[in-house]
Parts: C-alpha cells; structure tokens; sequence
C-alpha cells in the first residue's frame, strides 16, 4: 500500500526521552552528585563500625525524593503541550474508485484526488486540477493577511517564490472562497509545513538563565565543600584524629555546603508559577522557561493574528459624488449609499452568533459586508430588495467583481475592484479628489477598493466584461486594514514601561507593517523599518550594528526570523518571540523563549514554544512577564534564605574543627535542618505577591548573576551572623553541661529555630512591620509546621535520641530561643539604613 511506502500524513515528533531516562537526568546536577558521594562514605563508615545505617539511608531518600519530583514536574509540563495538540486538517475529502468518501487526513498518500471548498483546512500540499475563484488563507506560511488567489491554470515559474505559486496549494491553510480539485504532490514532513518544521531540528534547545546560574552555583558549591573538607581532612590528621571521625567530619562539612532542597523548592516554585500562569491563558512547556520571560528584553512578535487581529475592517469610505471622506467609525452615515451598493455587490456572509460576528467568505468581502451592518444594513435584506439578476466572478486577471440588480424597477450594474483598474472604466466620477484620496488612504497602508455603476435597459444576452464593465460611473472608494488589536497596544506601552524593546516580524508589506507598528507604539521616531530584501544584503556584522535600531521587519522568510533572533542575543539580550504560523516556527524555537498562539497557532509552532498563549491575546505576553519578574524575585528570596543557612552552617562545622577539634552538628542534624526546617518555609517564600512595582524596573542582564548587586555579600555575612549565635549556643551548652551533646542540643536548637526566624525577615527588600509581618498566610502555616517538628525533635526523646540530642536544663533553652531571635532586630535596622536591596533599582 502506499500508505506503507509514504507513511502517514503526519509531521514527525521529536522522539521522547522515557521516564527512567529522565529520572537518571536529575543525578546530573553536581550538588546532587556531591551528596551521593557524601553519602556513599556514610555508608562505609556504617559497615565499618556496624552501625548508623540511619545517615546513609536518609541522604540517599533526599536524593531520590528530589529526582521523583523533577521527572514528576517535567511529565506533566509534557502533558500539558500534549493536550493542546490537534491536528490542523483531522480529516478531507477525497475521490477514491470513482466515489467521494470522508477520510482522515493522517491516511492521505501522495495523488490522492481532493475536493476543497470554502471552509476547509487543505489537508496536504497538493497541485490544483481544477479550481473556481478559489482563495486560500495562507498566513500561516507567508504572513500575508490577505488571501492568496489560486488559479489551476495559472502559469507558475519552477523557481516561484511560495507566495507566487498560484497553482498550489498547502497543508494547513485554509480555503475562505472558491471551490477546488486537486491532487497530492506532498504528505507529512514533504510537505511545505513538513520542510520548515525540519528547520527546528538544526536549532538546539538552550540553558535558560536560571538553569545556567543554578548549575554555576552547584559548582562553586561544590568547589567550596571540597576545599573545606581538604582543610579539615589536613587538621584530623594533624591532631591525631581517627580517620573514620575525620570522614564523617568531611560528609558534614559536604551536607552542609549542599542546599539539597534547593532543586526540589525552586522546582516547586516554577510549578507554581505554572499554575498562575495558566489562570492568566498561559500554558508553559517547561518550568525554567517562566523565568526567562521575566528576564525579556526584547519580545520579537509577529503581526498579523498576534498585534492584529486579523480581520479586515472597513475604516474610510469616500463617496465621489458628494466628495465626502468619511471615517466609518465616528459616523457612517454620509457613506450609506456608497456601503449599500457595495454589499450588494459582494458573496461575503457576516452572522451573529452568541453576540459575535462570524464572517463567511472572502475577508475583504466581509469587511465591506460587517461595515454595512453595523451602519443598519442588513445584506440578506438589500438581497432581498435588490436580486441579483447576473453577475461576473472576481478574477485575479480582471481585479474586477461585477453583479447585476433589479433596483426599484432599474436594471443597474455594480462593479468593485482594484482602483487603478476601475478608474479607467469610468469616463464619468473620477476627479483629481478622488487621485487625491486614493494616495492619502493608501499612504496610511489601507487596502483600497473602488465602487462603480451604470444602469443598462436590461440584462444581455451574453454577460461579459466587455459587456458590463465599461462606461461606468465612478461612486466612491472604501479603504480597510487588519487593524491593531486594543489590548496590544496597551501591552506594547507597558513593555516599554518594562525596559523591553518590541519588534514587529511580519510577511507583511513594509507600509501596512509600519502603519500598524506606529499606532501601536512599535515604531517611534528614529526607529526604521526594513524589508527582507533589505535584510538579506546586510552582513552578520551590519544587523549587529542596526538591529538595535530596526523596530519593523517587512517580507521577511523563516530563516530571516532566525538572524534577527540570534542578533539580538549577540548583543547580550533575552529574546521573547510570539507568533502561531509555520513561519515562526523556527524562531520560536532559536528565542529564549517563545510564544505560540494557542487557538490559531499551528502545531508546528506550538511543538517549537516554550508558552503558548491559550488565549492568542498579546496582551498576556505582558501578564506573563510580570509573573516571570515576580517568580525571580521570589526564587532568589529562596536561594539567599537557604544558602544563608548553608554559609551558617558551613562556618559552624568549619570555625568549631578549627577551634576545638569537635563538630558542632552532626549529618542527621544538618539534613534535618536543610530538608525539613528550611524547606517548608522556602516553599512559602516562594508564593509572595509579586511587587507593584516589578513592572517599572529594567529587565536584568543576559549576564547578570543571581547574586548581583551584593546579595551574595548579603548571604555570607547573614551566615556568619547564624554561625556566630549558633557557635555561642553550643559553647554555652557545652562548657555548662560538659556534654558535647548538651553543645550539640543547644547548636541545634538555634540554628533551626533562627531559620524559622529569619524566612520573615526574607518576605522583602523593605521592613516586615511595613508590609505586614503575617500577611503571608502560607509562611505562617509552613513556619508554624516547622516549629512544631523542631519541639518534636528537641523533645520527645526517642525523636532526639535518633538525632543524637539530649534534654537540656530550662535555661539553656531560654538562651537558645533569645539567641534564634537575634536575626529579626539586626536585619530590620540593616534595612532601615538601606543596606538591603534584591534588584537594582
């Protein structure tokens, strides 16, 4: 079967990796390998003193619960682009034996006959046999928002560019007037959709900012345990220590430099996002892909469907014998005449359904029609009251539509078309206002249409266009463009707000790209525009020196997209790129992040997205950026609040071997801190509202790390402050007891509860009394959770036994808890003097 020698009509997926080759992906990480070697040698010291399993075991359940919920968050982000997949043509028409039958799609082979009319999605390239006033909507593949004409006969050059092959037509457009029959040339991957989606494969998936910061910190962190571990080994062997004590010395000192709920908390911070996201229309792809859009500098969008909403609209109207231009949306009323002769001669349907206009048929037709409505013209009533009595089709040769009316007992003839054609038909009506308004419309990038009559003694016997379509009166121009969508002119305001530069990317011609970018905002004054032949004559050098300049790109292909996209991040910029064709596909997928259209986006473009926008609104984009900001802030909330307590526990461990030999804190303790004490409160920090003003703030640097402007100092001399109250605690515990466990309590005891402690002084930049010390209801219950796990630990003796604790006289705990407060007064005067900021300003 041919079906077997072709295969399916398809495009090929990107081969999935299984759920073990994921969860094996989660022991890449160096902290995580740091913490398997940690415990490895846990369990040689358990085998060698046969006891102590406990350590081992635990570290080992941190590892795997870590790589558990990584594969488990990375399966449902999968899960949710696969929901939104659909095929674009499910099932076509197709002329088999001699019968027509409805097939699906996926089962089309290579000249298989198709039948296609108005409505249809083309379910594979194919050459026309036959075609009548065929046209089909191929913006998806070309940009152009205007219906390509399609003609069986036309004579199309082996080298045609896609937009000139007028003879074919292709998978996943659509058809919007005519009726055709065609066979098929292509299927799946050989089709034009199949070769574009081929591109993404060349293009390979990066390291989003934070990844790459986070896997920079893993490394130095592990640089740092090992470099501690290497001193301490030096000073056991110094001081005569026994080599199993110097051992598990070094496994503490490697647990406390290793944040192990760091991946799982901000994993879980991302999917939290996710969910936010999806309440706000969209849908991420994958986690770290939220904070890279926060960290957008430029969003690179294409126009037509995505800043436009494309759907021409009547906007002028000029009717010659009164020599009044009008502007249909302030009052239609001086144009009725001329929009009442133009529906009549139109095929295009405009209905209300539910509130909502559907247009049927060609959308210039339509546009023409919508305008009529809403002036009080109803077309199936002007049909009604004017049959039409003849009428020749519209004809890509002609540019002329012509019709035939009984009006009020006369027989009159309506002609529209392209008005450099019609003017020339009428030797009456064309004056040099009329010259003069066609250029002012054009020059604001309107599609023009001119209207023209004569009235006949009756309808020839042979209807021709010698016949009817000479000696006309000229009555007047309409002019209409796919106009700006509201929201996006708003969100391309609050972009700039943001410090990220817009740039429109379209197949669109450079007049129309530019007048629409202008009203929206995208093309202001010392900004150029550019087309794709413009682009193509420029070196990689010479877009890198104008691309900061060049606001519109007109005509451009799919690998144009890619040049603009990589020269962009040449210059050290995150680049957003939004768009639902096929011809944005590769881009999508080159950007740091892209953005697919989720109701007329392709399934080319989607796959290639790290977002789609459920809602094809550009104004989400924006929403988006403000939820990937606040994330940020949050995730570095996070990361300062644990390596805070990762510095104070390292300095703990690392002063006390230097002072006295003895370590404060043993590896139980230490994961009990990092996993339970820690993890609830971080989890809680990282669900704070997103600040007011994160919208008014520059977009970070490509090259900004996560410990900028001086939150990395921020984080070890916090740390050094939980050392230094925690070394106190122990020696107090210590020397007033003479039990190293009593030390070990007390050191403990502190450094869990100041953890606790400090997530509030954590919540912001500015004083906890300010923004409400309670006012985030999670971080309370989280907080409260840990607390009572701390008590149960410290005091219900099996619990302490385990962690090698002991009871403590009543005092000592008062000490403690004084000395866990300590870090709420300190950090609210730091505050207060300014020297606290988590982003600059």
């Amino acid at each position: 079967m041919l079906i077997t020698k072709y295969g399916e009509n398809q495009l090929d997926e990107k081969k999935k990796k299984s759920t073990l080759e994921r969860f094996f992906d989660q022991f890449k990480d160096v902290m995580i390998i740091i913490l398997i070697a940690a415990s490895l040698i846990s369990f040689g010291v358990a085998i060698i003193e046969k006891h102590g399993f406990i350590e081992p075991i635990l570290i080992l359940l941190i590892v795997i619960i870590n790589a558990v919920m990584g594969v488990a968050q990375e399966n449902k982000a999968e899960k949710v682009l696969d929901a939104l997949k659909n095929l674009s043509a499910p099932h076509a028409r197709v002329l088999r034996d001699g019968k027509v039958s409805v097939i699906d799609a996926a089962l089309l082979v290579p000249g298989d006959i198709i039948l296609l009319e108005a409505g249809d999605f083309v379910p594979a390239d194919a050459r026309l046999i036959h075609s009548s006033s065929l046209k089909s909507e191929e913006s998806a593949l070309t940009g152009e928002s205007v219906p390509a004409d399609k003609d069986a006969q036309a004579q199309v050059e082996p080298d045609a560019p896609l937009g000139d092959r007028h003879n074919m037509v292709y998978s996943g457009c659509g058809i919007v007037y005519g009726r055709a029959t065609a066979v098929v040339t292509g299927t799946g991957m050989d089709t034009e959709m199949g070769k574009i989606a081929d591109l993404l494969a060349g293009e390979e998936d990066s390291q989003t900012p934070l990844q790459q910061k986070l896997a920079s910190m893993g490394k130095y962190l592990g640089l740092v345990a090992l470099g501690a571990c290497a001193v301490i080994f030096v000073i056991g062997l110094l001081s005569d220590m026994r080599l199993l004590d110097i051992f598990m010395t070094s496994v503490s000192l490697a647990v406390s430099a290793i944040p192990e709920g760091l991946p799982a908390i901000v994993t879980i911070i991302l999917a939290i996002g996710v969910q936010q996201m999806v309440k706000h229309n969209a849908i991420i792809r994958r986690l770290p892909a939220v904070e890279t859009l926060g960290s957008a500098s430029v969003i690179c969008s294409d126009k037509t469907g995505t800043l436009t909403q494309n759907r021409m609209t009547l906007t002028h109207a000029f009717d010659a014998s009164t020599d009044t231009l009008t502007v249909l949306a302030e009052n239609p009323a001086p144009a009725i005449n001329l929009l009442r002769l133009a529906t009549l001669c139109c095929d295009g349907k405009v209905t209300i359904e539910e509130g909502n206009e559907r247009h049927i048929g060609d959308p210039t037709e339509t546009a023409i029609v919508a305008a009529a409505l809403k002036a009080g013209l109803d077309k199936d009533t002007l049909d009604r009251e004017n049959p039409r009595l003849a009428e020749i089709p519209f004809d890509s040769d002609r540019k002329l539509m012509t019709t035939v009316h009984n009006m009020e007992g006369k027989t009159v003839v309506l002609v529209k078309g392209a008005f450099d054609v019609l003017t020339g038909r009428c030797p009456s009506g064309v004056t040099e206002k009329v010259g003069q308004v066609a250029d002012e419309l054009s020059a604001k990038a309107l599609r023009i249409l001119a209207v023209a009559y004569k009235e006949i003694p009756s309808v020839p016997a042979e209807v021709t266009p010698d016949e009817l379509e000479n000696n006309l009166t000229f009555l007047g121009i309409v002019g209409m463009i796919d106009p700006p969508r509201e929201e996006a002119k708003e969100a391309v305001s609050l972009c700039r707000m943001a410090g990220i530069k817009p740039v429109m990317i379209t197949g669109d011609h450079v007049l129309t790209a530019s007048a629409i970018a202008k009203e929206l905002g995208i093309l202001e004054e010392g900004d150029s525009a550019v087309t794709g032949t413009e682009l193509a004559a420029m070196s990689e050098e010479e877009l890198a020196e104008r691309v900061s300049s060049i606001s519109v790109y007109a005509r451009v292909s799919p690998s144009d997209k890619i040049r603009i996209v990589r020269a962009w991040q040449k210059k050290g910029q995150v680049v957003a790129m939004t768009g639902d064709g096929v011809n944005d596909a590769p881009a999508l997928k080159a950007a740091d992040i892209g953005c697919a259209m989720g109701i007329t986006g392709t399934d080319v473009a989607k796959g290639a997205a790290d977002m789609t926008l459920t809602d094809d609104n550009f104004a989400t984009i924006v929403e988006a950026v403000r939820q990937g900001r606040g994330i940020f802030d949050n995730i570095k909330k996070v990361v300062g609040f644990l390596l805070g307590t990762n510095v104070g526990e390292i300095l703990t461990v690392f002063f006390a071997m230097l002072i006295w030999r003895k370590s404060p804190l043993l590896p139980m303790q230490l994961l009990w801190i990092n996993l339970v004490t820690d993890s609830l409160p971080a989890i809680a920090l990282g669900m704070e509202p997103v600040e007011k003003d994160v919208m008014r703030r520059k977009p970070k640097p490509k090259t900004e790390g996560i410990f900028a402007h001086g939150y990395g100092l921020q984080i070890i001399w916090q740390g050094a402050m939980f050392a230094l109250l925690t070394l106190i605690g122990f020696l107090i515990g210590w020397k007033t007891t003479g039990d190293l466990a009593a030390g070990r309590t007390m050191a403990f005891f502190i450094l869990s509860l100041t953890q606790v402690v400090h997530s509030f002084n954590m919540r912001s930049g500015h004083s906890l009394f300010a923004i409400g010390p309670f006012s985030n209801g999670k971080l309370n219950r989280f907080a409260f959770i840990s607390f009572v796990m701390i008590i149960a630990v410290v005091f219900i003796p099996p619990l302490a036994s385990i962690f090698g604790l002991i009871m403590l006289p009543a005092r000592l705990y008062v000490y403690a808890v004084l000395l866990a407060f300590v870090p709420l007064p300190v950090l609210e005067l730091v505050k207060l003097a300014g020297l606290i900021r988590h982003h600059k300003k």
